[in-house]
């Protein structure tokens, strides 16, 4: 798995997005095909929440709405990101925008097919 990509989880998890866009936008210079579409999903993602967390909320409303469709389930696989599960809570921030916090939204590792883990992992 991509450094860069670990990198972009922890600090998304920990509610850093703008520096988990930062980094993501690294990976996403450096992919190509359908994972960089799905990447560009997860920038999109990590903008939106931090249009959110601004208070934001066309910003956030507009990132998220695009973010949604490139988060392919079969690129998530790829990644080992539960991409079912992101979108599901993303399409619950969309609805619920007015009062959603983006601290709601996580990214889940996948262990295998399967089996849903944290990421783990701290920044220093």
């Amino acid at each position: 798995m991509s450094r860069l990509l670990d990198e972009g989880i922890i600090f998304f998890n920990a509610g850093h997005y703008f520096e988990a866009h930062e980094v993501w936008e690294d990976l996403w210079r450096e992919t190509s095909g359908d994972l960089r579409l799905f990447y560009q999903g997860l920038i999109q993602t990590a903008v939106g929440l931090y249009h959110l967390s601004r208070g934001n909320m066309i910003g956030a409303r507009a990132q998220l709405s695009k973010a949604i469709p490139k988060l392919d389930e079969r690129c998530g696989r790829a990644a080992a990101i539960d991409a079912v599960a992101l979108q599901r809570v993303l399409r619950k921030v969309l609805d619920e925008l007015d009062v959603a916090s983006p601290g709601q939204v996580r990214i889940a590792r996948l262990k295998s097919k399967h089996d849903v883990v944290e990421s783990e992992g701290t920044l220093e």
